[in-house]
Formats: structure tokens, C-alpha cells, sequence
């Protein structure tokens, strides 16, 4: 079988299907969606209590223009102004393709679409259809994809890249990445002759399909494969690491951001899931033993109630919120809820959990403080004797949602933990986003790494259809497209059988385990350098006789590109920054840098701000087999010339 189109998309989550329709707006009609599964994925499995869309501020009377919305993101620390520009300007465009699509974004009688304000959001830009925002996204992508017979082929799981790759110029000062244009891309797919379901990972027989393309909007998604408490599904593994290991060119990988999350269930707790203040229980193993353990850190109780309340709006955790001074200050230090949570879980064994069935000790309206209560007051929940009444009223479908997924917050506690959920960084792409160094791959979605330090809540959605507009744009002004420039060398290829044993499930544990520890939100040098040892000892002894050990191989070298990264910055001193802190046993006289864990003081590493005007810039070479790390001057947001005439004359050209 023979195969070859003019665009292949991989992946379909909404930055992909987004890509699918664009292009066919545009006229390109040969094209191919290859992806594992319509149903997997991170887009249509993942949300929050209410997922935000982030957007230009489309209703009231507050001033808002694609200029400050570039400013916000571009303040967020190393981003490229002409990313944040692009992400700005195309951003209304993007959210008007959802409206017509049929996604009910509240919009007042007047058709004013309300917003309201996210974290590091200085408007009301914020919007949101409920917690499942990015799913609706996908089903109304999907059924316009089907009602237009865009080709979707299910089954496959990306294997490698195909690139021809230029001919090496000489080194001189400085080692420089690879480049090369795409030429498609080679998936594993189940053999016919094998039954059963696409998730059965023991099935032995494997067949390999090339399929040959003049363009490959790569949109596989974040590395969800990466960390053992994620709150990425638990169907979602990402492929960075297939780009990776073909030499693409990656930006701020070190930028990863995590939060509470419940683990049996994968999910945020962001939002009412706090601000109804609900209790925090740890308990053994076998959940015996169980103790309100914020109370250990509390100058009586009830005094860490406001920090609480306060993570439902500052929910990731953030480096510049792990300061306490003189015990605890209100309104300040809401991320040392999430180190408590890790000194309970990982340092002492135990499991820690949501009882959303009592108050916590101490609740009161003093106690939780009044910016706390106004809240409640002004949700009509103020006055209910539970956690759960309070959320009974103002969020009843997050209920229902976990309902729904077996798990009664009525009569059972809620278990959760510090989670992986986003990652800023990925692969480095232009205004098109189209890679800096592979010519015809476009990154798109959270596998692009446009993001810097911090972006608004949401800011992801609207990079993915952003991206989707830019890419089929540029795709569309390209070359005619000629099928017998294609060779004739492609074929479906049988592996030999093998037969999947236990051992892939081991290694996955292993190095999720082991990214969780060195490359999570809490970070050493030595557990980092540890870390890339195993790695490497790993990668050298790993077999790859079919698909899931191959994916083990590709997230291997994903950990070992990620933990350079994150050594590298380590080593450049950048410090404690975004959604992770630094620690080093060496305490200084400044006690407000001092944290401790589990009876253990450290010193947390204070951020150099100077790199927030650079963007790190990470690649793996394959013809050496090196890692390599540099910094490079963020790009300042573009001044260009917005004179009508002079704009129409060059669109006329």
C-alpha cells in the first residue's frame, strides 16, 4: 500500500482538528488525519471546575487592544514579542471560528461576550463554557471535520519523522542544530490479522505504515507520559520525543507547570473545588491515622484557612508565592499548600485527601478572612454548614462530574497530589509556527513551546486555534503540490512478532518515577544529575522490539532532553521561577528564603530576573548524539506599520 497526501496532521486534539478545517478553508483538500484515537488525547479528556478560554475582552466598557493583550503575554518572561503579537492579534478570529461553530460561549442580551479574570490576567479576557470547554471544542471540530469527509485514520501511533536533512555547514564558534525539510512521517499500526481493541498493549503483532507528505502539522500534544502524578489522561502519552529525536528545535522546556489534582480521577482541584474550603486530610497507606496536617504549620487553628480558599484562583503552583513571613501573612504564600501536600505524600509515605463532608478546623468568617467570605456571600454559600453544601450551590456539575467518573464527594474523601498539567515549552516555531530548523514541520498546540515563564489561564487554548488559522495560512501560500515528487519506496512492513512483555510497564513506572522526582516542582542539582545518570544507563540498555517499548524509548530520550534543559538553567543560575523552585542545602542569612520539609530547612534559590529576556533553546543532535543548550535574546514585539493604504497595497501584492 502506497500513501502519500499533500498535509499530514498527527494528532487530534483541538489544535489539530482546528489545522484540519483551516486548511480545507484554504483549499487544501489532500490531507490526513493520523492519529491513535478520535476519543484520546488531552483536549477531549481534560478540564477543570470551569476550563477558561482566553481571549481579547470582547464586552464593557474596559479598554483592552491586541497590543496589551501581546504585552500580557510577552510580560509573562521569555517569550519572543512577535509570538505574543501573533497570539494577540489572531485571537478574536479564532474564538468568532468556535461561536460559529456552534460553542455556547456566554454572551449578554446584547451579544457582549463576558469574560471574567483568570490568573496573570490584568482584564477580563476569561472565558468559559463549564468544565469541559476544550472537549466541546473538539466534538464541534469533529463533526465539521466529518460533515466536510476531511480523511481521519484511526490506529496509528507515530514512529518516526522523515527529513531530509542539509548537508552540515562547518562549526566554527558555536554548534548549530540540524535543518532539513519533511517528507512525512512513519506510524506503527495494529496488523489486521490481530483482534481486539487498539488499547489491548500486549498485542504482538505490529505493522509499519509510511505516509508521505509535502507538510506535517505536528499537534501530538504535551509530554504526558513524562510524570507518575500527572493530571494529564491517563490515554495521553505525547510525542515530543519523536521530533525531539529527529533534531527539532525546542524553547523552554524547563517551563512546566503544576497543581493539585485528583489522581484516582485525573483533575484540577482549581476553582470552587477550594473556595468552598475544603478539609485537608492525610492518612497511612492503608488510610488509617487520618490528621488535618495543615494545622501542623498553623499558629492556631484555622490560620491557614485564607491560603486555602485563595488556591482556587491561584491554582498552579508559583515559585513567587512560597514566602512566608513571620509564620504566614494573608493573601500571601498560597503555594506553600502545595509543598505541604509533598511532604505528606512523598517525604512521609502518606496519602493526602479532600473531605468535602466537614469544615476544617477553625472555619470561620474570621479565620477564612473577608476576602474569603465576601466570596462566599456574594455566591449565596456563605451561610451553609459544609464544604460540600457550599459547592452543592455554587458548582453542583463538579459533583456530578466526579459522580459520573465513581467517585461520591457526598460520602467519600477525594484523593489528590501535586500534579504535571501543562508544559510552556516544546518545540520552537516562528509566526507560522513553523519549525525554526525543519522546513514543512509545523508544531502546534501544547507541543509547541510558545509560552514563557507565566501566560494567563486559558492562553493555551487560544494559542492551539491561534496556530491552527497561521500554520493552514502558510501552508496554503506554499508551493504547488506535485504527488510524483514523492518517492515510490513506501510500504507497510511487518515487524517481526514479538510479543510485549511486562518489562515495558516497569520501565514507564521507572522513569515517571524518576522525571517526577528530579524534574518536578521542587528541584535539586544533585537529584537532577542523578537522574540524567539513570536515564542514560537506561536508554542504553532499552530493547525496542514493538510499539509500547518504542514509546518507551522516545520518552526516555524526552526525559533525558527535559533534564539537560532543566541542568542547564540550574547551572545558569536562573533560580526559582514559574511553577518551580529551586532548593539547595545551603542556607544564607535571609530566613525568608528558608522553607522546610518535613523538619528540614533549605534554602530556596531566588530568581534572576535578567533571563527573563532570554528564551533557552534545547536540541538533541542526531548525527552526534549530543544535548545542546544556549540562550538566546527574546525577540521584542513587533512595532509594524498599521497605515491602512500601505497595508491594502502590500495585500494586493
Amino acid at each position: 500500500m502506497k500513501k502519500h497526501v499533500h498535509t499530514l496532521i498527527i494528532g487530534s486534539g483541538a489544535a489539530g482538528l482546528a489545522a484540519a478545517l483551516q486548511l480545507h478553508r484554504n483549499g487544501i483538500s489532500d490531507i490526513l488525519i493520523a492519529t491513535e484515537s478520535l476519543a484520546g488525547g488531552t483536549s477531549i479528556n481534560t478540564g477543570s471546575d470551569k476550563q477558561t478560554y482566553y481571549k481579547l475582552s470582547l464586552c464593557g466598557n474596559e479598554a483592552d487592544s491586541i497590543r496589551s493583550m501581546a504585552e500580557t503575554f510577552f510580560n509573562g518572561g521569555s517569550m519572543h514579542g512577535d509570538l505574543a503579537l501573533a497570539e494577540a492579534a489572531n485571537s478574536v478570529r479564532a474564538f468568532m471560528n468556535l461561536v460559529e461553530l456552534g460553542l455556547p460561549f456566554p454572551a449578554d442580551e446584547f451579544g457582549q461576550f463576558v469574560g471574567y479574570k483568570t490568573d496573570h490576567d490584568p482584564r477580563q479576557r476569561a472565558t468559559s463554557i463549564g468544565p469541559y470547554t476544550s472537549r466541546e471544542m473538539c466534538r464541534a471540530l469533529i463533526r465539521e471535520l466529518q460533515k466536510l469527509q476531511v480523511p481521519i485514520q484511526e490506529g496509528l501511533f507515530v514512529k518516526e519523522l522523515l527529513i531530509d536533512y542539509d548537508t552540515r555547514k562547518t562549526e566554527v564558534n558555536a554548534p548549530i542544530p540540524p535543518s532539513g525539510k519533511i517528507r512525512g512521517a512513519r506510524f506503527f499500526q495494529r496488523s489486521e490479522e490481530v483482534q481486539g481493541n487498539w488499547a489491548d498493549e500486549n498485542a504482538d503483532r505490529w505493522d509499519v505504515m509510511e505516509i508521505q507528505a509535502e507538510n506535517v502539522v505536528f499537534a501530538v500534544g504535551g509530554p504526558g507520559g513524562l510524570y507518575r502524578t500527572s493530571v494529564y489522561p491517563k490515554v495521553h502519552t505525547g510525542a515530543i520525543g519523536v521530533a525531539l529525536q529527529a533534531g527539532a528545535l525546542a524553547q523552554n522546556l524547563p517551563e512546566s507547570q503544576f497543581g493539585l489534582a485528583s489522581i484516582g480521577f485525573r483533575w484540577n482541584v482549581s476553582g470552587t473545588f477550594m473556595q468552598v474550603v475544603p478539609a485537608f486530610i492525610s492518612t497511612e497507606q492503608d488510610g488509617s491515622n487520618p490528621k488535618e496536617f495543615l494545622e501542623e504549620y498553623a499558629n492556631f487553628p484555622g490560620e491557614l484557612l485564607p491560603l486555602v480558599f485563595l488556591k482556587g484562583y491561584q491554582w498552579p503552583f508559583d515559585s513567587r508565592k512560597t514566602v512566608l513571613k513571620n509564620g504566614v501573612v494573608r493573601n500571601w504564600g498560597s503555594s506553600m499548600v502545595d509543598i505541604w501536600v509533598y511532604v505528606e505524600t512523598v517525604l512521609r509515605g502518606r496519602r493526602v485527601w479532600l473531605d468535602f463532608r466537614k469544615n476544617p478546623t477553625g472555619y470561620s468568617r474570621e479565620n477564612i478572612g473577608e476576602e474569603a467570605w465576601n466570596y462566599l456571600e456574594k455566591s449565596e454559600a456563605a451561610n451553609l454548614e459544609t464544604p460540600l453544601g457550599r459547592l452543592e450551590k455554587m458548582n453542583p456539575e463538579a459533583i456530578q462530574m466526579y459522580a459520573d467518573h465513581h467517585i461520591d464527594i457526598r460520602s467519600e474523601m477525594l484523593e489528590i497530589a501535586v500534579c504535571a498539567q501543562h508544559n510552556n515549552g516544546g518545540l520552537a516555531a516562528d509566526v507560522n509556527w513553523e519549525s525554526l530548523n525543519i522546513r514543512g514541520l509545523f508544531p502546534i498546540g501544547e507541543v509547541n513551546g510558545s509560552h514563557g515563564v507565566y501566560r494567563p489561564g486559558g492562553s493555551a487554548l487560544n494559542s492551539g486555534q491561534v496556530a491552527a488559522i497561521r500554520a493552514a495560512g502558510k501552508i496554503a501560500r506554499g508551493p504547488s503540490y506535485d504527488a510524483k515528487s514523492f518517492t515510490e519506496n513506501q510500504t507497510t512492513e511487518p515487524l517481526p512478532s514479538v510479543l510485549e512483555t511486562v518489562d515495558w510497564i516497569n520501565e514507564r513506572r521507572e522513569l515517571q518515577e524518576r522525571m517526577t522526582r528530579a524534574g518536578g516542582f521542587l528541584r535539586r542539582m544533585e537529584t537532577i544529575e542523578n537522574a540524567l545518570c539513570e536515564t542514560k544507563n537506561r536508554m542504553a540498555q532499552i530493547r525496542t522490539a514493538g510499539m509500547q517499548s518504542q514509546r518507551n524509548a522516545y520518552l526516555l530520550r524526552t526525559e533525558e532532553v527535559y533534564l539537560e534543559a532543566i541542568r542547564f538553567q540550574l547551572q545558569s543560575g536562573v533560580g526559582s521561577r514559574g511553577s518551580a523552585i529551586v532548593l539547595t542545602d545551603k542556607i544564607s542569612d535571609d530566613e525568608q528564603n528558608v522553607i522546610e520539609l518535613d523538619g528540614k530547612k533549605v534554602a530556596v534559590l531566588p530568581e534572576n530576573e535578567t533571563f527573563r529576556n532570554f528564551v533557552q533553546e534545547t536540541w538533541f543532535d542526531p548525527e552526534y548524539g549530543t544535548i545542546v543548550n544556549r540562550w538566546v535574546p527574546r525577540r521584542d514585539i513587533p512595532e509594524p506599520d498599521s497605515w491602512f493604504e500601505n497595508v491594502w497595497r502590500m495585500k494586493k501584492k
